[in-house]
């Protein structure tokens, strides 16, 4: 089953702070899809990282978002990292509280190796909440402590001096990615934080496409699919990269599996500029939704009987 134009109208849908007003015509069959928002209306998400979903897939509803296990766990960059393999990552450490307090010089430590500057953030946690740049020793207890306020785990990461560039997915088992985008800050903590984001209006601005060579923009698009790949997303998916300035070295920053829909997000704006609209991009996440549920139905849920 897929949606298509033209069957059961069910009206106008405003997809966050967009205003795209995204008009879904859903035929009747497919009333069991759910679209899962937030208590602020502002984006595509299942409720508690996945719990919601989770449930509604064991209760044979489609969603759009994906299931609890891949969500939490890709939530926590310490654990996503691992995941990675050939995928190009910036070298990081992990440090939990209990680390700080009982070995504080073994967190300096490792900043230590890494080299300054450092990035110091929570391993679990969103919109660049929690997270500082930290250039020398004496900012680093400080720049713990606060992103410890959020989490039981920061990562400490390499600093590089690099391009933001973020890259679409959409899909299941044969994902396509967007034209890439670019993320250019011009708020005075020299990233895309959380102040950049949604404090200063003019803390950051964006360029889609973004202005890359040809063989980077597609080397960003190839490892943007094979990351989804590797970590087996399904249905959406960002996937951030760093793009060193003088090398053109590529890092994949962070992979987000419930991206904004917001007025100032990239994922419905990267696929507006490689030609698929609002209305077209939330029918396809509904057919991915309905694809994946139709699979688990085709599960089986039981064991043989032995013997008989």
């Amino acid at each position: 089953m897929t949606v298509e134009a033209g069957q059961l109208e069910v009206g106008m849908m405003e997809l966050g702070r967009l205003g795209l007003a995204a008009r879904l015509c859903i035929p009747e069959k497919a009333r069991g899809v759910v679209l899962c928002i937030d208590e602020s209306g502002s984006r595509l998400l299942d409720a508690c990282h996945g719990g919601v979903a989770s449930a509604l897939n064991d209760a044979a509803f489609a969603t759009l978002a994906i299931d609890l296990l891949t969500t939490n766990e890709h939530a926590d960059e310490a654990v996503a990292g691992y995941r990675y393999n050939d995928i190009p990552l910036l070298a990081s450490r992990v440090v939990s509280a209990t680390d700080l307090r009982e070995d504080p010089r073994g967190a300096a430590a490792h900043a230590a190796a890494l080299g300054y500057p450092v990035f110091v953030k929570p391993a679990n946690a969103g919109s660049s909440v929690g997270v500082s740049k930290v250039n020398d020793p004496s900012g680093l207890e400080p720049a713990l402590r606060a992103a410890l306020s959020f989490d039981r785990k920061v990562l400490l990461e390499r600093g590089v001096d690099a391009r933001e560039i973020e890259v679409a997915v959409l899909g299941n088992d044969r994902p396509t990615a967007s034209v890439p985008g670019e993320i250019i800050v011009h708020h005075r903590d020299g990233f895309y934080s959380y102040d950049a984001k949604y404090v200063d209006a003019d803390g950051a601005a964006w360029q889609i496409p973004a202005d890359l060579p040809k063989a980077i923009a597609s080397r960003v698009q190839e490892l943007a699919v094979a990351t989804f790949r590797t970590l087996e997303l399904a249905g959406m998916a960002r996937v951030d990269f760093f793009v060193e300035r003088t090398t053109s070295e590529i890092f994949v920053n962070e992979v987000n599996t419930i991206p904004g829909f917001t007025a100032i997000s990239m994922y419905p704006k990267m696929w507006e500029a490689s030609g698929v609209s609002a209305t077209d991009l939330v029918t396809r996440l509904i057919n991915l939704a309905i694809e994946r549920r139709d699979a688990r139905r085709g599960l089986s849920t039981s064991l043989p009987v032995w013997g008989r």
